[in-house]
């Protein structure tokens, strides 16, 4: 098995520190290799009031952060996995520790007897599965997105400017707004790059979607608005996604009582327009004698429903007949619009959640090659500027451990489009973000779901040949490595898919031993071997110089060899001879990935200019038979 990059880095690390001598240089090594050990760290980031610590708890499934304005609402709070659940540690500016517990029902202190201005951070250690992937980390709210540079970035959002304060995937409350103005869109773009962040680790949530007076039902308004709000800023985010957070709160980590659902269970019981008036001010629904529900228990409704909430549970109670709590909660949670998304990979938030913890070996990866290519920029002296050099030697883009980063190609080039540093027209932007995004290769190349192997070969290769074109032309410019890492991935996706066309003609099918089918018809002349296909003319002298280049493994060698021996266009490429077309086609696409690959290697310009003129003849062949025609 090959393997990840996260291995590959693990041992680069390992190998790394044991050859260094300074001990900041090692700590800092060693710092970068336990992050590749640890959960993901996903910081929850938003402007004062935006929602974020409701959706830190909605997140947790517990109520823990604050959501008033107290002291530890200014506070970096780091919730990770731990068996001593409720263990707070406090850890001050000056490097010291002190430690405190959560109060009964899993909330933090108002107070942990130190002065706030001291705290760096608190670490809130709690016994959650999900906390065994992920890390959450709860950032003070913030006034403006505002930043002069990448320090000042980290130390607003996630308490200094540290490197083991580095969030490796964020989350961002966004206030629920009529448009995203330039002005806004503009600093946004500029937070998430100062923070090393771009459009596969940022997930935008746009909050509170129900506190919009004048709608009855908010969701087709702010769903439009994600929708538009993801157009604008689709080179910076993975996904811009609507969230009702306090009713996600509600349901998943402060489940109605009895109480409140019996007072639901009350007001289903009114008549619908008079309540409809007493909840259009929600002062007078709280003070209103007459309502046949206790003060108090409105208050709490109020408080943790809102006015759609209420009204979204109580017309729930209607049509069920029934005020279960455990059914509310399901519904409210529905309501919320948390998980509306269901399996889907894009949506909602717990879609944006999934997303990170399927790719957070990667993320991760990611992260580690960023800290170290700045640790191998470190000034030294001696024998640690030797070790420094052949660690940006290794992480240079043209050695091996790169071009072995394969699930991170097409993260880099996603970030170079956010940078502005790979230019694109339309369609090739949204190929690139479709493969950032989805994880299923139909999905990936714009397909519907179920399409069949051959479908996706074809849509690959068609993608492929305007990716090879740009990489050409952006040879050697940063760019240009960026479209070659999408090429790549691209090549992979034909290599897959017609790994499994190979695998459907090899299973058992219709036909009878003998090769006759089995209602004793014979084959038809397009399914089986028919007149030979013409060979296809190659230069003898280019393809012996790639044959001669060590570069080139045997099999490749081998399949050089055919390529000049073959009486007829099937044996060239392998395939038997009077090969149907379909399976021709296939022989050359596969050939045509695997050469591919060759390009990349470090060849002779004549060498490099024949393997790309083999590979542009099998992309022919593919194209001309791969139809049938």
């Amino acid at each position: 098995m090959n393997a990840g990059p996260a291995d590959l880095l693990r041992r680069l690390c390992d190998t790394t520190s044991a050859r260094l001598s300074g001990a900041e240089l090692r700590e800092r090594v060693r710092q970068v290799r336990a992050g590749l050990d640890a959960p993901l760290r996903v910081a929850v980031a938003g402007a004062v009031s935006s929602g974020k610590s409701t959706l830190v708890n909605a997140l947790l499934g517990l109520p823990v952060a604050p959501v008033d304005a107290g002291e530890c609402t200014f506070v970096v709070t780091q919730y990770e996995y731990g068996e001593d659940d409720g263990h707070i540690t406090v850890e001050l500016t000056d490097g010291g520790v002190a430690h405190s517990r959560l109060l009964p029902g899993h909330r933090l202190p108002s107070e942990f007897g130190v002065d706030v201005a001291r705290i760096r951070r608190l670490r809130v250690t709690l016994d959650l599965p999900s906390l065994r992937t992920i890390t959450i980390v709860d950032t003070p709210g913030m006034n403006t997105v505002t930043v002069a540079n990448e320090r000042a970035a980290r130390s607003m959002l996630f308490g200094s400017g540290d490197e083991d304060d580095r969030a490796q995937a964020m989350i961002y409350v966004l206030r629920y707004v009529q448009k995203f103005d330039d002005t806004t869109l503009a600093e946004f773009r500029g937070l998430t790059d100062a923070c090393g962040m771009s459009c596969v680790n940022t997930l935008a949530v746009l909050g509170q979607v129900d506190r919009r007076g004048d709608e009855g039902d908010p969701w087709p308004t702010a769903r439009r608005l994600a929708a538009k709000g993801y157009a604008d800023l689709r080179t910076s985010v993975f996904d811009v996604v609507p969230v009702i957070g306090l009713l996600a709160e509600t349901a998943r980590a402060r489940p109605l009582g009895t109480e409140e659902a019996a007072a639901l269970a009350a007001l289903a019981g009114l008549d619908e327009d008079d309540l409809e008036d007493y909840l259009l001010d929600l002062d007078d629904f709280r003070s209103a004698p007459e309502l046949p529900v206790p003060a108090e228990v409105r208050h709490r409704l109020v408080e943790r429903l809102h006015r759609y909430g209420i009204t979204s549970a109580v017309d729930a109670v209607r049509a069920t007949g029934t005020a279960d709590p455990e059914a509310l909660a399901a519904h409210l949670l529905e309501r919320s619009g948390y998980s509306s998304a269901g399996r889907a990979a894009t949506g909602s938030v717990a879609a944006g959640i999934a997303h990170f913890a399927r790719r957070a070996d990667q993320l991760k990866a990611l992260d580690a090659l960023t800290r170290l290519r700045a640790i191998a920029r470190t000034p030294a002296m001696g024998a640690d500027r030797a070790t420094l050099d052949a660690l940006a030697a290794q992480l240079d883009e043209n050695r091996p451990i790169a071009t072995s980063l394969g699930g991170l190609r097409i993260f880099t080039a996603a970030e170079a489009l956010g940078r502005g540093t790979l230019v694109l027209n339309e369609e090739m932007t949204a190929e690139l973000l479709r493969l950032a995004r989805h994880d299923e290769p139909a999905e990936q190349l714009g397909l519907p779901a179920g399409t069949p192997p051959a479908k996706i070969a074809a849509a690959a290769t068609a993608a492929s040949m305007r990716w090879r074109t740009l990489a050409m032309m952006s040879e050697g410019r940063s760019g240009g490595h960026r479209a070659r890492d999408v090429l790549t991935v691209l090549e992979d996706l034909v290599s897959a898919a017609l790994d499994e066309v190979a695998l459907e003609k090899a299973a058992p099918d219709e036909a009878g031993s003998d090769g006759s089918a089995r209602d004793g018809r014979a084959p038809s002349a397009g399914s089986g071997g028919g007149e030979p296909l013409p060979r296809v003319r190659v230069d003898p002298a280019a393809i012996e110089a790639l044959r001669a280049s060590p570069m080139v493994p045997a099999d490749d060698r081998r399949a050089l060899e055919l390529l000049l021996a073959g009486a007829e266009l099937a044996t060239q490429l392998g395939a038997p001879p009077g090969a149907p077309r379909a399976e021709v086609a296939g022989y050359a696409a596969a050939l045509g990935a695997r050469f591919r690959t060759l390009t990349h290697r470090p060849l002779s310009l004549r060498q490099r200019r024949a393997a790309e003129t083999l590979c542009e003849a099998y992309e022919t062949i593919w194209s001309h038979y791969g139809d049938g025609s």
